[in-house]
């Protein structure tokens, strides 16, 4: 077996949850730490090709920062490049490299480039490794996304790369996907065609980071990555503080590992727990979730940082990209709900047939709602409202839910069998909405009410209302004041704790809303932390 190289990759990789916008102290006492625990190599960075929006140091990693640094002299340097960014209408742009990569590596302070590259454009990216082996560089081709490879096109990407220079073959689980077991198929198929050197970078979707690398070793894998308390996008990767000391245990069966383990804990503690707790890698039930079904684990990460997405936004989210595939991250799949009411506001449904001079309770899935169920059945027994619950909200006594509503199409296809089996009527946005809804509700009782968007406030039709914002609050009380309402109460719309922005969010449509309708009551009967509307509790209204 080949000496196993262990790189460290926690800047280059963390860099996703700070804009690689590390300081130099901060780098210089990474840098040492790494020499403290034996660490061979250290990807210190990207070197992107475009600049869009800021990012720090670590995103370029210019050999004017490097020379900056204190870099250990038995530290060899890494940095990685997106093949991606080399390649324009299908074709390789050799200068984009060599503006990348402009010197020669006796001239450079950094030893490895490492291509990161989606199977598809490995040829195009051949001559790559061509160019940063005359310039006397390690050069690495990562694969992504391995895990959802085939055995036959693993050997077939082998074969193609094997007649390239490239000093290192990388596959990555970028989707957290692979178990111990395919590692060790990936492996075999890589092998068929390929007799250098082997590198894993695992994922830790599953909590198989670990495990997978060292199956990947076993396998007869040498280069391995990972990064210290397993920062890195989405769920992180494989630890560095274990995989040194499980690194040993293959080495020695000794327990009393000979290793300087005091900078490592000492950074841990001061520096890298700190940033965990602000910006939350690591596994959880979500990315466990993507990692599964092949979900790339950007959209998680999205979501988690995104406060609009409570914990049965993110779920309905995956149920959706595991039905129509999330291997390629773009946020927009999920964030841009407005492109679906960017049209001219169409709807069949007249609301004033339900609503018109009634009262009307709109329902809501706070937690504090729990507290209080049993008082608002009350409300609804003695004041006879027309009760309208939000999504699948329910209650006890669900018989006392009138209907429903819903407007996120994500959030609907992944509630369609929960709709299917609730027996109220759905209003709903449908001839605005993809096609698909059509078929998926079938039979159900849809009231197809159109939605328009403004910035700046809300407008009532007959069958189509403008608002705000595609919050499913603005959609309901734009509903209900089209069907002319007499009053609007509200349960089970908590807010935030202070300072939550989302708070501020439904603030400005509330604002919005009694702008609109100067002669609207909108009134609050179990507590809440939201402006611009009346609140009572629901235990003093007669």
């Amino acid at each position: 077996m080949n000496p196993i190289k262990h790189l460290d990759c926690s800047l280059r990789d963390g860099g996703y949850y700070n804009n690689w916008d590390f300081n130099n102290d901060l780098i210089n006492q990474y840098l040492g730490v790494l020499e403290s625990i034996n660490i061979d190599c250290c990807e210190i960075g990207f070197r992107f090709y475009k600049n869009k929006g800021f990012k720090g140091s670590c995103a370029f990693s210019t050999e004017e920062f490097l020379s900056s640094l204190e870099i250990p002299k038995n530290l060899k340097i890494a940095i990685m490049i997106n093949a991606g960014e080399l390649i324009e209408n299908d074709e390789l742009i050799i200068d984009r490299l060599k503006k990348l990569i402009p010197l020669k590596s006796c001239d450079s302070r950094v030893d490895m480039v490492r291509v990161a590259c989606h199977s598809e454009v490995i040829e195009k990216i051949l001559p790559v490794f061509d160019y940063l082996n005359s310039y006397g560089y390690i050069s690495a081709c990562n694969i992504t996304q391995i895990s959802d490879k085939t055995n036959q096109k693993l050997i077939e990407l082998s074969s193609i790369l094997a007649s390239s220079k490239a000093n290192v073959l990388y596959f990555a689980d970028s989707l957290g996907s692979a178990y111990p077991e395919s590692i060790v198929q990936i492996v075999r198929a890589l092998k068929s065609n390929w007799n250098r050197e082997l590198g894993i970078h695992a994922h830790d979707n599953r909590g198989l980071a670990l495990s997978n690398t060292l199956k990947a070793i076993e396998c007869g894998v040498n280069w391995v990555d990972s990064t210290i308390t397993g920062i890195g996008r989405g769920p992180g990767n494989a630890k560095t503080e274990e995989l040194i000391i499980e690194k040993q245990q293959i080495k020695s069966q000794d327990i009393k590992i000979n290793l300087n383990l005091v900078p490592l804990t000492k950074i841990i503690n001061e520096i890298f727990l700190p940033m965990k707790n602000k910006y939350c890698w690591g596994t959880n039930i979500f990315y466990y979730l993507a990692g599964k079904y092949s979900i790339h684990p950007s959209y998680v990460q999205s979501m988690i940082k995104d406060y609009r997405y409570q914990e049965e936004d993110i779920l309905a989210a995956l149920n959706y990209l595991r039905d129509q595939g999330g291997k390629r991250f773009d946020f927009n799949d999920l964030n841009d709900t407005r492109k679906f009411y960017k049209d001219v506001p169409i709807g069949k449904w007249d609301p004033s047939t339900v609503f018109k001079g009634k009262d009307v309770l709109i329902i809501g899935t706070g937690l504090e709602f729990k507290n209080h169920e049993k008082a608002v059945e009350q409300f609804i027994k003695k004041l006879n409202p027309v009760v309208l619950a939000i999504n699948t909200k329910t209650l006890s006594n669900n018989n006392l839910i009138d209907l429903r509503i819903a407007c996120h199409p994500i959030r609907l296809f992944a509630d369609v069998d929960t709709h299917l089996k609730l027996p109220q009527p759905l209003i709903i946005p449908l001839s605005m909405l993809p096609k698909q809804f059509s078929g998926i509700l079938k039979g159900k009782d849809i009231r197809d009410y159109g939605i328009g968007l403004s910035n700046d406030s809300f407008e009532f039709y007959k069958n189509y209302c403008i608002i705000p914002n595609t919050l499913v609050l603005s959609y309901a009380l734009a509903v209900v004041t089209s069907g002319s309402v007499k009053n609007i109460y509200l349960a089970g719309f908590d807010g935030y704790a202070e300072g939550d922005s989302r708070n501020e969010e439904v603030n400005d449509l509330l604002f919005k809303f009694k702008k609109s309708t100067p002669n609207s009551k909108v009134i609050a009967i179990t507590p809440t932390k939201y402006k611009n509307i009346t609140s009572k509790s629901v235990y003093g209204i007669r």
